[in-house]
């Protein structure tokens, strides 16, 4: 073998996970293409859409109760800036730092991967349903204890529970189909956070992006279904609101909202801006696409194999 063939070999091997993945760009090495992050994020998907629930459970209750600090420091700093919208909002993405950076489970942004082993009919809807209901089910009981250590303990000042107090008023009080719009908006920009976030490999590069991104939800008005759980609960544990009012009225039209802005994004821009070997080095161009039957009903056609192998099991 030539020496330049063989350090493009080593090249190769060193710019790539047992996975599969690249971890450098083909053309150019710190830059991938949309081929390229969609197989990232195909790896990074199958890693979640095998996790035991409990780990996918505990991943969404350590996010949901991440959120508080996002809620806190919006309340706090609504206070002390007097409701200057672009003081109140400086550390409002604190929050989603801690969650993207840590790895922590949170619904809108872990649970958009796994809808690209869908398209690619390698993993079913049913399985895709299971990872939304856990993780939004942990990060909903993290968002309802954080809401109650804020109503219960000393922890907001009174003019900083006064200002959650009216932060989650008014969002109460917007119309349900307004706040459907603005929280498809919110997973909009919620998708591009995690395409953007595979195309990054520097550490501070990440942190930038995900603060700049998630500042544009306090900028805009706009609405993320965990900070909105926790903000409505607060109301809840304050006794100035009923549980099912604000379910109905607020977390329900958030909630569409996020899911499908997020699921568009991925479907319609990220997914179809790829070439059909946008996962050929990926290693699940060998896989068999699931059935139909297989795709529409999971477990109960057989749906059980593992989706994304790495280089160990292939050998």
């Amino acid at each position: 073998m030539a020496d330049g063939d063989r350090d493009e070999s080593l090249r190769d091997a060193v710019d790539r996970s047992s996975s599969g993945a690249p971890a450098g760009g083909h053309a150019i090495r710190d830059r991938f293409s949309s081929n390229e992050i969609f197989q990232r994020i195909v790896v990074a998907a199958d890693e979640e859409i095998t996790s035991r629930p409990r780990r996918l459970f505990a991943g969404g209750l350590a996010g949901g109760f991440a959120i508080t600090i996002t809620f806190l420091l919006y309340a706090s700093m609504t206070a002390s800036t007097d409701g200057d919208p672009v003081g109140s909002a400086l550390l409002y993405p604190l929050g989603f730092v801690f969650i993207i950076l840590g790895d922590y489970e949170l619904y809108t942004e872990n649970t958009l991967p796994p809808v690209t082993l869908v398209l690619e009919r390698i993993a079913s809807l049913p399985t895709l349903g299971r990872i939304w209901v856990l993780v939004l089910l942990g990060n909903f009981a993290g968002g309802a204890l954080g809401a109650l250590a804020l109503s219960a303990t000393g922890v907001l000042s009174s003019a900083s529970a006064t200002a959650a107090a009216g932060v989650a008023t008014e969002a109460i009080e917007t119309p349900w189909w307004t706040l459907f719009t603005k929280a498809m908006v919110a997973g909009l920009i919620v998708a591009g956070v995690v395409w953007v976030d595979y195309s990054l490999r520097d550490g501070i590069a990440r942190i930038a992006m995900v603060y700049l991104a998630f500042l544009a939800i306090p900028f805009g008005n706009l609405y993320h279904v965990v900070v909105s759980w926790t903000e409505m609960l607060y109301l809840v544990f304050e006794g100035d609101l009923a549980l099912a009012v604000g379910v109905r009225e607020f977390v329900v039209p958030v909630l569409l909202g996020n899911s499908i802005g997020g699921v568009l994004l991925v479907t319609v821009v990220n997914y179809f801006q790829t070439t059909e070997r946008r996962v050929a080095t990926a290693r699940v161009s060998e896989i068999e696409p699931l059935s139909v039957r297989e795709w529409l009903l999971g477990g109960v056609a057989g749906d059980d194999r593992s989706y994304v192998p790495t280089e160990d099991d292939r050998e």
